[in-house]
């Protein structure tokens, strides 16, 4: 496949995918006071699941058309035309059938289908994790994990499809696990091999890590990286299952998207020792500050009794005088640990700038300056160009 036609692919499969998702946005807008509270779609957690999911097709089309030998961009693609069927059909159904009974033809086939087309960005997710980033397994070896998880998510269709079909007279009350007959069976079968195939493919995903270097292990810290965000959201999403969770998970996802973009495009692969290393950081810091700035509110209203005003201010005052000295402390810290290059670096300039103090000889100067620059940033050539005295 030529260049030209991989964009134009890829353009066409992203432009059907982000028009479906904007379309059931403007039917779940349409039908947002026909439908009662458990039907509508127009709520703040579902638009912006659906607003965040057009980010999968546009960043397959970004992938697919730099990167039309890298398969990350075409499973994103798929990906998305998975989650604007699905965007597209619930909605449609939703009207044909619950709204406006009649207003529209082939309701039931439409809801029919978005019953089970949820599965296929699901699947790309799986076959995500076992390509990412080079988009081909590791070895030959992982060629059966690689089937494995294609047969297993083949099995999980067959049976979501069969649970669909016998949901057909009533797809909005008897698909799930509390349908009747042989539904919650095939549900749960459907999601058991869901899970076993994500855990073959996150399986493959951390042994590439573990045995990867170089660039290979660059693109996968971004990936990482974003995983981990992603997870201690869904973590936290088990404690509190609100809105706010769920836009948070929203943007987990962004986030983790715009990593593999990052990643596969290869585009400033080696800000992540500092982005992880800042990230951490800030969030200890902020974790002490608030522990200090509780601690301050509760020693002082309830062991000192003072009054809660002051007692607040004067907890607000100490925190932001402890910023400054704690941040450079922990970022030291962390860095010494998540951004050793960085970290040596800077150590290697300091130890220079203390010995420049006490050099008179500029052939020194010139010498350690050299030295120092080869160090810290490793160049393939350094040269030094002093300007003549005048």
């Amino acid at each position: 496949m030529t260049a030209r036609t991989a964009r134009w692919v890829a353009g066409c499969a992203a432009t059907v995918s982000v028009a479906l998702i904007g379309g059931g946005l403007a039917l779940a807008y349409l039908d947002r006071h026909l439908l009662s509270a458990s039907l509508t779609l127009w709520t703040v957690s579902n638009v912006s699941v659906q607003v965040v999911n057009v980010a999968v097709p546009v960043t397959g089309f970004v992938l697919a058309s730099r990167r039309p030998e890298n398969r990350i961009g075409w499973v994103f693609l798929v990906a998305g035309l998975g989650l604007g069927l699905g965007a597209f059909s619930t909605p449609y159904a939703l009207r044909a059938l619950v709204a406006d009974p009649g207003s529209v033809p082939a309701g039931r086939a439409l809801a029919w289908l978005g019953n089970w087309i949820w599965e296929i960005p699901v699947a790309m997710l799986a076959f995500l994790f076992l390509l990412f980033p080079t988009g081909y397994v590791r070895s030959r070896r992982w060629l059966p994990a690689a089937w494995f998880v294609g047969v297993a998510f083949a099995l999980a269709t067959v049976g979501l499809l069969i649970a669909a079909t016998g949901s057909w007279a009533h797809p909005f009350t008897s698909f799930g696990p509390g349908g009747p007959g042989l539904t919650p069976l095939l549900y749960l079968m459907a999601g058991a091999l869901f899970s076993v195939a994500l855990l073959v493919s996150v399986a493959a995903l951390v042994v590439r890590f573990v045995k990867s270097s170089g660039e290979e292990r660059l693109q996968l810290k971004w990936c990482a990286a974003a995983a981990l965000v992603l997870a201690v959201v869904f973590v936290a999403s088990t404690w509190a299952n609100s809105t706010i969770v769920t836009v948070l998970q929203s943007l987990a996802f962004l986030g983790l998207y715009t990593a593999i973009a990052v990643a596969v495009l290869k585009y400033r692969l080696y800000n992540i020792d500092r982005i992880i290393s800042r990230t951490l950081a800030y969030a200890i810091v902020t974790g002490l500050l608030v522990g200090v700035y509780a601690g301050l509110v509760l020693l002082a209203t309830q062991v000192f009794r003072f009054h809660t005003p002051v007692a607040v201010a004067a907890s607000t005052l100490a925190a932001a005088a402890l910023f400054n000295p704690l941040r450079r402390r922990v970022q030291q810290t962390v860095d010494r640990r998540f951004n050793r290059a960085r970290y040596d670096a800077d150590q290697t300039v300091a130890a220079f700038a203390a010995r420049l103090k006490d050099t008179v000889d500029l052939d020194s100067v010139r010498d350690d300056l050299a030295t120092v620059i080869d160090q810290a940033l490793e160049p393939a050539h350094v040269s030094v160009w002093i300007s003549p005295q005048g």
